[in-house]
């Protein structure tokens, strides 16, 4: 007797397996327990079968790359206003469906409307009001470009005009410029993949020190993947300084806001990442033109100077100065020596003045006169002669010398 199949898929094992057409079974059974569902993609892929009255379209997530089958009846697509075409944004309501015979889940389409160019601007408004909320596009995120990068890396279409405009109007004003391309898909499905992974690939490069993103003009949708989350946040996290240069000067996708610095167009581009060697060899002719002006004029001014200084009499006659110095000093070693001499003369009178008036008064000059000392034998002057004794001996000192002498009493008054 043949076992019983398990009812869940949990109650399976290597034992009591379920077969395959029951796994489809059961797949296809809870999948069209699913609601109808709206979603949006663009369209890389369209294909009519006018025998079975339906067309198969490949939608593609705008923001990864990520593909889904979508089944929808011809008389829908031409129901539309607008013919659908590839690259496209539209939303599309359907049923998902899974093919049990041969295992594959397909979208079948109930509607399919374009998503208008208004609805778009929309949606890039709303977004760059959400980065910018985030400080995607501060100021003081902005790095400046170098003056003269070693290289410069260039991200645009293959074979486009962008490219032509950039690297030729570079070379034309700086011709030792290099340039490290990229080309890539600029719009459709693939382009913001590619963009970012040829930004990451130049970011990654040590030389390269300036990006330049290059497109040339469009419309909205063509622009579309300028302003697209992924890309935009890829020039933000990006370490190499980031130009953009989409469209003309009215254009303004997502990627002008986040970018370091923006071009107007990529020939604006090109006048932004390299410098006009004409216009720096003009200005350092300038720079030593005005240099050599100004040395020339300091020259001027100060040899004007030296011939003031040196048409002064001073500097006419040099030794003049000295000749004046030296007299004056002549003059006043001669006063020096006449104060010296006069003063040595008025002293000399004055000690001999002093000198006679010294002898006049000194003892000596009272002994010429006649006068004499009488000094007692111990030398105490005879003042008095009442102290004196009779017979006592006495000293006399006279002006030539002196002698001894004995008192014999004292004479009487008359």
């Amino acid at each position: 007797m043949t076992a019983a199949l398990p009812e869940k898929a949990a109650d399976t094992s290597a034992e009591n397996p379920w077969p395959l057409r029951l796994l489809s079974v059961k797949i296809a059974d809870y999948v069209e327990r699913m609601s109808a569902v709206w979603v949006e993609g663009q369209v890389v892929q369209l294909t009519r079968r006018a025998q079975s009255g339906t067309a198969y379209l490949t939608l593609r997530d705008v923001d990864v790359d990520m593909s889904l089958s979508v089944a929808v009846r011809t008389t829908a697509l031409d129901a539309m206003p607008v013919a659908l075409s590839q690259g496209a944004r539209v939303v599309v309501q359907c049923k998902p469906q899974f093919w049990t015979q041969r295992g594959s889940l397909v979208m079948d389409a109930r509607q399919i409307r374009p998503v208008g160019v208004g609805e778009l601007l929309a949606r890039i408004e709303y977004l760059k009001t959400h980065l910018a909320s985030e400080g995607l596009f501060d100021a003081s995120r902005k790095r400046p470009l170098p003056f003269l990068p070693r290289r410069v890396g260039l991200v645009t279409g293959r074979g486009s005009a962008a490219e032509h405009d950039v690297v030729e109007n570079a070379r034309r004003r700086w011709p030792a410029v290099a340039f490290e391309i990229r080309t890539v898909a600029v719009q459709g499905s693939a382009a913001v993949t590619e963009v970012a992974a040829a930004l990451a690939e130049l970011d990654a490069i040590p030389d390269v020190d300036v990006i330049v993103i290059a497109r040339g003009g469009g419309s909205v949708e063509d622009l579309l993947p300028f302003s697209n989350e992924t890309l935009v946040r890829a020039v933000a996290a990006a370490r190499t300084p980031v130009v953009s240069a989409i469209g003309h000067d009215v254009d303004t996708p997502l990627l002008d806001f986040v970018a370091d610095v923006r071009a107007s167009t990529p020939t604006d581009a090109a006048k932004l990442v390299v410098p006009d060697a004409a216009a720096e060899h003009a200005s350092v002719a300038t720079s030593r033109w005005r240099a050599r002006a100004a040395l020339t004029r300091r020259v001027d001014a100060e040899r004007g100077h030296l011939a003031m200084l040196t048409s002064r009499p001073v500097m006419a006659d040099p030794g003049a100065y000295a000749r004046a110095q030296r007299a004056m000093v002549a003059g006043l070693r001669g006063r020096a020596s006449s104060a010296a001499r006069g003063r040595l003369l008025r002293e000399r009178d004055r000690v001999a003045h002093l000198h006679d008036q010294v002898r006049v008064l000194s003892p000596e000059a009272t002994l010429e006169r006649g006068y004499a000392v009488v000094s007692r034998v111990d030398g105490a002057i005879v003042r008095d002669p009442s102290v004196l004794q009779v017979e006592e001996l006495l000293r006399v000192r006279v002006a030539r010398g002196d002698f001894r002498v004995r008192t014999f009493g004292l004479l009487e008054e008359n």
